[in-house]
């Protein structure tokens, strides 16, 4: 109970934080505001956050939270490949809706000079374990190949949905990128499939 009640104060401070961000901006948002925006207490956000910018890695717990509200509509009978493919309209969509370019590029550089933790690649993350049953049933239902391990399958997928966000990242967001991935992330991850 007590774990839950810590999990539900750092989800609604990440929260309130990234709905500022994309409200006001980051450099335009302070603590104090988050804080009163989540309903919570200094106390609390500093026992989970040293300061601002360690929010900016806290991204990942976002995309787990949406994929945490998507494993439910995800039906058994679907095939595996279009389940890869529906998260990864959702999560896009909730990027390109919510999240500012600047943010996005900002957790991207953090991410390629921090010396931690590598909070996106962390492989207990709800994206890695949902990602790795999609392609597990997908194995066996003979949808995927089998002749790549599911990590290497999932690995494979996680670099093509990165790809594409930085991608966007640098160009500044000049296009939609769930309508460019939906074009474009169907063929990039064809080779996964199982030749019929």
């Amino acid at each position: 109970m007590q774990n839950k009640k810590r999990k539900n104060t750092k989800k609604k401070i990440v929260s309130a934080a990234w709905k500022l961000f994309y409200d006001q901006g980051y450099d335009n948002t302070t603590i104090d505001e988050i804080i009163e925006e989540s309903h919570t207490s200094k106390g609390s956000f500093y026992h989970y956050f040293e300061g601002k910018d360690a929010l900016l890695s806290s991204l990942s717990f976002l995309f787990d939270d949406k994929y945490e509200e998507l494993i439910p509509q995800l039906r058994p009978e679907t095939d595996s490949f279009e389940k890869l493919l529906f998260l990864n309209r959702k999560l896009f969509s909730l990027i390109e809706d919510t999240i500012s370019l600047e943010l996005l590029a900002r957790l991207y550089s953090t991410q390629l000079i921090t010396k931690g933790e590598k909070h996106m690649l962390d492989p207990s993350r709800t994206y890695y374990r949902l990602l790795r049953q999609i392609v597990t049933e997908g194995q066996e239902k003979g949808e995927l190949r089998r002749d790549l391990s599911v990590n290497e399958i999932t690995k494979l997928y996680a670099i093509c949905e990165r790809a594409l966000m930085y991608d966007w990242c640098i160009c500044n967001g000049d296009y939609s990128l769930r309508n460019y991935s939906a074009t474009v992330l169907p063929m990039l991850l064809q080779e996964i499939r199982e030749k019929k």
